[in-house]
């Protein structure tokens, strides 16, 4: 489910198709909202767009940054296999 403030506030709701709050994407990551706070300020999360107080994160990006999760952990996985 995505949530869109601009719904509420009379602005056309296709404007943030695409793209998740702090609080929504916490919950499809099962993660708390401080976890992803934390992210932001060291940068080690999925990127993410400030507007104003709000922070969105673009889903495509969202899962671009899972991939590369993947593969890195895969890639370490795979270095350790090899020095025995």
């Amino acid at each position: 489910m995505d949530i869109n403030p601009l719904k509420e506030a009379g602005a056309d709701p296709a404007l943030l198709d695409g793209w998740l709050d702090r609080a929504e994407l916490a919950r499809q990551l099962a993660l708390s909202v401080d976890t992803l706070q934390r992210w932001e300020t060291r940068r080690v999360g999925p990127p993410c767009v400030r507007v104003g107080r709000k922070v969105f994160y673009r889903k495509e990006a969202v899962r671009d940054w899972l991939k590369e999760q993947e593969a890195r952990k895969t890639g370490q996985h795979k270095a350790v296999a090899g020095r025995r």
